[in-house]
């Protein structure tokens, strides 16, 4: 232990001498530090020796690559320890820490940001590896640390001097820090706090324009990130009072800038507007009805300055988002936007009102009969969009505006055969979406979606539509392309171009643009590419396989059933040693047992249980994964499930699991009907049930012996069910039969006795003559353990 605080002493003297800057010692020190520092003893040692404080000085050398070592090892100092972390950012000072990570230097912010995340995880969940001995005492409060972190967050969104990676750093960190992680908590204080306190400020960020000099630094992500933290936040208020507080604070603040501010201060109006728009819509749109806001974004439309038109246009088009307000600018404003894209020499300013156009000519969703434009005007504004995405000289701030035009075009089943047909456009689409652009994840995502037509559609009833257009109501109508074969056809040609390793690249995206709708977007578009079991092969080869997991883990409702069935897809139709290779198989199982829910469909159900049952033949850990995970009284629930295919599923993944000795234990335990299910089912029509349950019995009867008395207690028709396995045309069944009437004959001499004295001896006679074979040696096996008791003699040859 001493030789351990000599050397940590002996590594802060080499990072501190001036005299080693840049050596290869100096580099060698700082990296045993920060491993010394992952192991909870060397954390404790570095924090008892002085460390904090001389990482301290450490930071304040202003060099990267020892700012780099002192952070890293400070993650290691304070990861999960509550009493460390705190005394850290006494000793540092929360103001400190937090504007580490509005320095220039990417990766000193990323480290800084990854510091923080570890301090707020500390602070929220406390030490998780139980008591560290005296520390623990000195913990007082640590919500008000965590006040005094996140007010510092606050503060550095709207410093002048801070980088714009470090201000989309502070915003991921409030998103994931600060709203609840589950509706079901009632506390939302927090969001409450952050609201009051930092809402203008995050508003700020959200309406800043980035070309005036001396505005806030951002970057072309930072707006996309405000929107999603506004949206997160709104999303957590849970009455309308909180609700209506959100509203006002932002209608005074979009007022104080519109009304007071000229020109300047009216375009940072509208930005704001924009920004609520693409986050909590419900407070941009009241913000919309505000007086002169409309009015001020259609005349700076026609303004001859490129930053004016650019954010009006932008907010032309976000308003056009709700069906109500579309159709008012499609009377009013398409003849304005349809100026600005004809005359405009700038093309940032183009493609934007063609985005705007766009939007307004998909208002009618997929209905074939609502079409907003003249015919062919669709695919004429989708092949300029198209040519705008595959122009590699404009940057991809501009061009993710081409895509959002598709992600609206693409409701025109037209404009999706066209797409799919485009090998140009679909791989620089893809090219784009591990681009550094994050903000274009949702609208290819939004235009996989609608090309593989994987949105939820429900055939309507034909009764109904003919009382629709009795009563002169209008009816959607689905366009002729976007039949099965169609979307079959251009599923094909997707995974083609390489779909799947675009989709695991999104996944694998550590952005707050991932949100979970988003996450929803990926899973349907995986599940469309599963659909057909000769595809399955192709996405497991690139990757989609270990891409759908955490889409299962994490995410809305919809989006973690449909990537949870996608996985359940692959599992029943691949080998799942293959596809979630190591430790990865594990994880398969929790997505899987919940489709086993009632919420979800009948089809869900069934391959959720044919895909335990492959997993369930694999291995006894698998087995006991899914034990653990309570999927077994669920499994037996649908084994008197009506429908066969569900029965028959469950019945087979029972048969394997009754494998596992936890199993065994809940068939062989009294006062249950488990084992005369499995009887009786061994006596059913359904000769693929009957062979799910006679399987079941062979295995429980080979290995507890007490089961094979309970048989003939748990029905009376326990012999004519045996024999009629017996004499079953499917050798299968004859196999399976054998081998229970043996289990029980050796189990038992009164049983013997009873299937001796029946017409099971005549037909175990006639078995063991047949072909050599597994069910020639069980009746064999039989016939020889009656004469070992007595019950039957051999004949004069001997047999």
């Amino acid at each position: 232990m001493s030789s351990t605080d000599a050397k940590v002493e002996q590594m802060f003297q080499i990072l501190l001498d001036p005299q080693e800057k840049g050596t290869e010692k100096k580099q060698k020190a700082s990296q045993n530090l920060v491993v010394l520092a992952r192991e909870d003893a060397g954390a404790e040692k570095i924090f008892r020796n002085n460390g904090v404080q001389l990482l301290q000085r450490l930071l304040d050398t202003g060099e990267a690559d020892l700012m780099l070592a002192a952070l890293r090892t400070l993650v290691g100092i304070c990861s999960e320890h509550q009493s460390r972390t705190v005394a850290t950012l006494s000793v540092l000072g929360t103001r400190r820490v937090v504007f580490i990570l509005g320095v220039e230097n990417q990766a000193v912010s990323l480290a800084a940001c990854h510091l923080l995340q570890v301090m707020f995880d500390a602070l929220k969940e406390g030490v998780k590896k139980g008591f560290r001995g005296k520390e623990g005492a000195i913990i007082v409060d640590p919500a008000r640390e965590l006040k005094v972190l996140i007010s510092n967050l606050l503060e550095l969104l709207t410093e002048v001097g801070v980088s714009g990676q470090g201000r989309d750093n502070a915003l991921a960190l409030l998103i994931k820090t600060v709203p609840r992680k589950s509706l079901k908590d009632p506390n939302n204080s927090l969001t409450l706090w952050v609201i009051d306190q930092g809402l203008r400020k995050i508003l700020e960020v959200g309406g800043s324009v980035q070309e005036p000099p001396g505005a806030l630094s951002v970057t072309a992500n930072s707006r996309m990130s405000a929107s999603i933290l506004l949206n997160k936040l709104f999303d957590d208020l849970k009455c309308d009072a909180e609700r209506e507080n959100f509203h006002r604070l932002c209608e005074n603040y979009i007022k104080s800038w519109f009304e007071d501010q000229g020109l300047a201060g009216k375009l940072r109006a509208i930005q704001t507007v924009s920004c609520l728009l693409q986050g909590p819509c419900d407070a941009g749109n009241r913000a919309l009805e505000l007086s002169g806001v409309m009015e001020t974004v259609i005349a700076l439309c026609a303004s001859e300055r490129e930053e004016e038109q650019l954010v009006a246009v932008e907010a032309l088009i976000h308003a056009a988002g709700k069906a109500k307000r579309a159709s008012f600018i499609t009377a009013n404003g398409v003849s304005l936007l349809k100026d600005l894209y004809k005359r405009s020499e700038k093309d940032s300013i183009r493609i934007r009102a063609l985005v705007g156009l766009c939007k307004l000519g998909s208002a009618g969703g997929t209905d074939f009969s609502m079409k907003q434009f003249a015919e062919g005007s669709t695919l004429k504004l989708a092949k300029q969009c198209r040519k705008w995405l595959c122009n590699d000289q404009i940057d991809a701030g501009t061009r993710r505006w081409a895509v959002e035009g598709l992600a609206y075009l693409t409701f025109d089943a037209d404009v999706k055969e066209e797409f799919v047909e485009d090998e140009a456009a679909l791989k620089a689409l893809f090219q784009l979406s591990r681009s550094e652009e994050r903000s274009v994840l949702f609208a290819v995502a939004s235009g996989l979606v609608n090309c593989t037509n994987s949105y939820d559609y429900e055939e309507p009833d034909p009764k109904m539509v003919e009382l629709a257009k009795y009563a002169k109501q209008h009816v959607p109508e689905q366009h002729p392309k976007d039949k099965p074969n169609f979307v079959r056809a251009r599923v094909k040609k997707l995974l083609a171009a390489g779909v799947v390793s675009a989709l695991t690249c999104m996944v694998k995206t550590e952005s707050p643009a991932l949100t979970n709708s988003c996450r929803e977007l990926l899973s349907r578009v995986f599940l469309a590419l599963v659909e057909e079991a000769e595809d399955r092969g192709t996405v497991v080869a690139q990757g989609g396989g270990k891409a759908l997991l955490p889409l299962a883990l994490e995410g809305t409702d919809v989006g973690q059933t449909k990537a949870a069935q996608a996985l359940a897809k692959l599992t029943i139709t691949s080998n799942p040693e293959m596809t979630f290779p190591g430790e990865r198989i594990y994880e398969v199982v929790r997505p899987l047992v919940s489709l086993l829910h009632l919420n979800c469909s009948g089809l869900q159900n069934f391959e959720a249980l044919m895909a335990l049952t492959n997993l369930a033949g694999i291995s006894e850990r698998l087995r006991q994964k899914i034990v653990k995970e309570k999927a077994v009284p669920m499994i037996e629930g649908y084994m008197f499930e009506e429908h066969e295919m569900i029965r028959r599923a469950a019945t087979e993944c029972m048969c394997n699991l009754a494998m596992s000795k936890e199993v065994q234990d809940l068939f062989e335990a009294e006062g249950n009907d488990r084992l005369k299910l499995l009887v009786l089912y061994s006596g059913e029509d359904d000769d693929l049930l009957r062979r799910a349950a006679a399987g079941g019995l062979a295995m429980l009867t080979s290995v507890r012996p007490s089961l094979c008395c309970r048989i003939p207690q748990v029905t009376t028709h326990w012999l004519e069910i045996l024999q009629a396995l017996l004499l079953s045309s499917n050798q299968e069944l004859q196999h399976r039969g054998a081998v229970v009437v043996l289990n029980m004959v050796e189990a038992s001499r009164e049983i013997a006795s009873t299937l001796m004295e029946s017409e099971v001896l005549e037909i175990l006679s006639v078995l063991a003559k047949g072909k050599e074979g597994p069910v020639t040696r069980a009746a064999v096996a039989c016939l020889g353990k009656a004469v070992e008791y007595g019950l039957i003699k051999p004949n004069q040859d001997g047999q």
